[in-house]
C-alpha cells in the first residue's frame, strides 16, 4: 500500500488486513498507520525516497497518489518485477475526463492530456491522468485505474459529508439546495476499498468508473439523514437552484456535493455511468448507514474533521448563510 494512512488508503489497508492480509504501508511518517499493517517510511518526492521498499516482493500494489505523476511513474517502474503477475491497482478520478463531459459518460469517453513525467501537480486531472500513464508504462495490461467520483464516508479528511453534520447538528434553519429529489451519485470509502481488494485479487486491469448507480440517493435524502442521525434540531429551508446562485453560494464547495442541475458539472459527477464496475461486483450500502456511520466517527475524534491542506475549506460562511436563507424558496 502506497499510502495508506489516510481515507482512501486507510480503508484499504484497514479492509485487508480485516481479510487477513499481510499488508505493508508505506508512507512519510505523517500519520499513524492503520493498526495490523508493516510500515515502511520514505518520501516519494525525494531522490531516494524509495529505497526503503529495498528487493522486496509483493502480490499486488495499491496507489492512491494525487501528486505529480513522476512518483507514481518511479514506483510503478520500481515494483514492476516484483509483484508477480499481480496488478498495480492506482486509485485515480473521473476528473481525468475531458470537460464538458456529457451525461452517460462511461470509461471510452476522451480524457485530458498528461504526462508520466510531470513534475507538477497543480491540475488535478492531468495530476491523475499522468498517474494513469505511469502505472501503465510499467505494468501494461497488468493496470487497474480505479476513477473514482466524489467519496464520503468515515475518515473524510475533504471536508464534504462532515461540513453537512457538523452544520444539523447545530441546529436552526439551515439552506438547502433544491430541488429536495435531485439525484446525486457517490461512493462510501469502505464500499470502494472492498470493491478494489476484490478486484486487485481477481487480477483485473484496465479502467472502471467505480461510484454508485446515478440516484443512489437524493439531495432531499442525504440531508434529512444528516438531520436525523445529529437529533433532529436542524430545520432545512429548501432554496430553488436559482436561488442559491443568486445568493452566491458556491456549488460543490459552499454548498458540499451539491451542483446545479442541468449543468455540465452535475452531468459528469452525478449522471456517470457505472456499469463495468457493477457488473465486477460493485456493491454499494444505503445513504442511511454512511452518513450514520460518519457521524459516530466524528463524534468518536472530538467532532473536528481532519482536512487535507491541498484542499479548499468546505461550507458556507455566515454572511453567505443568511443571505441564503432570505432568498425565496
Amino acid at each position: 500500500m502506497l499510502g495508506g494512512t489516510e481515507f482512501v488508503g486507510r480503508a484499504v489497508a484497514e479492509a485487508a488486513v480485516a481479510r487477513g492480509w499481510q499488508v505493508t504501508v508505506f508512507h512519510r511518517g505523517r500519520h499513524a498507520p492503520p493498526p495490523g499493517v508493516r510500515v515502511l517510511r520514505g518520501d516519494r518526492s525525494s531522490g531516494d525516497g524509495l529505497a526503503a521498499l529495498g528487493q522486496q516482493e509483493w502480490d499486488a500494489v495499491v496507489d492512491t497518489w494525487s501528486g505529480a505523476p513522476r512518483a507514481v511513474r518511479d514506483a510503478a517502474r520500481l515494483l514492476a518485477g516484483r509483484c508477480g503477475a499481480g496488478p498495480y491497482v492506482y486509485i485515480s478520478s473521473r476528473s481525468v475526463y475531458a470537460e464538458p463531459v456529457a451525461a452517460g459518460a462511461d470509461e471510452t469517453f476522451p480524457v485530458v492530456d498528461a504526462s508520466p513525467h510531470d513534475t507538477e501537480a497543480e491540475d488535478y486531472a492531468r495530476v491523475k491522468r499522468g498517474g494513469e500513464l505511469a502505472a501503465a508504462d510499467a505494468f501494461g495490461d497488468r493496470a487497474l485505474f480505479v476513477r473514482a467520483g466524489l467519496i464520503i464516508g468515515p475518515g473524510e479528511n475533504v471536508g464534504r459529508l462532515p461540513w453537512w453534520l457538523l452544520r444539523t447538528a447545530r441546529g436552526g434553519d439551515v439552506p438547502a439546495p433544491g430541488p429536495p429529489g435531485l439525484p446525486l451519485q457517490y461512493i462510501d470509502v469502505r464500499d470502494l476499498a472492498e470493491w478494489v481488494l476484490s478486484a486487485a485479487a481477481r487480477g483485473l486491469g484496465g479502467t472502471y468508473n467505480v461510484v454508485s448507480p446515478p440516484g443512489h440517493t437524493t439531495t432531499g435524502e442525504l440531508l434529512r439523514t444528516c438531520v436525523e442521525v445529529t437529533g433532529g434540531r436542524a430545520r432545512l429551508c429548501w432554496r430553488t437552484p436559482e436561488s442559491v446562485l443568486a445568493a452566491g453560494a458556491e456549488p460543490w464547495t459552499g454548498l458540499p456535493v451539491w451542483l446545479p442541475p442541468d449543468s455540465a458539472d452535475y452531468d459528469h459527477m452525478h449522471r456517470s455511468d457505472v456499469s463495468r464496475a457493477l457488473a465486477a461486483g460493485l456493491r454499494c450500502r444505503p445513504v442511511e448507514e454512511t452518513v450514520a456511520d460518519t457521524w459516530e466517527w466524528l463524534r468518536r475524534i472530538g467532532g473536528r474533521a481532519p482536512m487535507r491542506a491541498d484542499r479548499p475549506l468546505k461550507g458556507l460562511d455566515e454572511e453567505t448563510e443568511a443571505r441564503l436563507l432570505a432568498m425565496p424558496d
